[in-house]
């Protein structure tokens, strides 16, 4: 069974390989597959912690900060998923899938 130590393990192998990126493989897609899923885990999080509210969308900081970005939201979405009392391991599960998907379609 996965647990959040899993999750901030697998954002943190994506962010780090983000950072140490070529800029010219992050403007073909890897920082715009690192941002989308920023912006996923972010709004997972926001529902975690306040459900009923409406999320609100990560800006786009730019193809440098996306890694800084991925990182923050995935462990907000840890923190908000190991305190919550309604979370399961399923939605970690889930959230670590998403991470692996994005990797292999980052291309990092």
């Amino acid at each position: 069974m996965l647990d959040t130590t899993d999750l901030t393990a697998e954002v943190d192998r994506l962010a780090d390989r983000l950072r140490s990126a070529p800029q010219s493989r992050l403007q073909r897609g890897a920082a715009a597959a690192g941002l989308a899923l920023a912006r996923e885990l972010a709004v997972r999080a926001q529902r975690v912690e306040s459900p009923g509210s409406e999320p609100r969308i990560m800006p786009d900081a730019g193809v440098f900060a996306v890694a800084d970005q991925l990182a923050v939201a995935g462990h907000d979405l840890a923190e908000a998923l190991r305190t919550a009392p309604t979370a399961s391991g399923t939605e970690v599960a889930e959230a670590v899938i998403l991470v692996r998907d994005a990797a292999g379609r980052a291309g990092v």
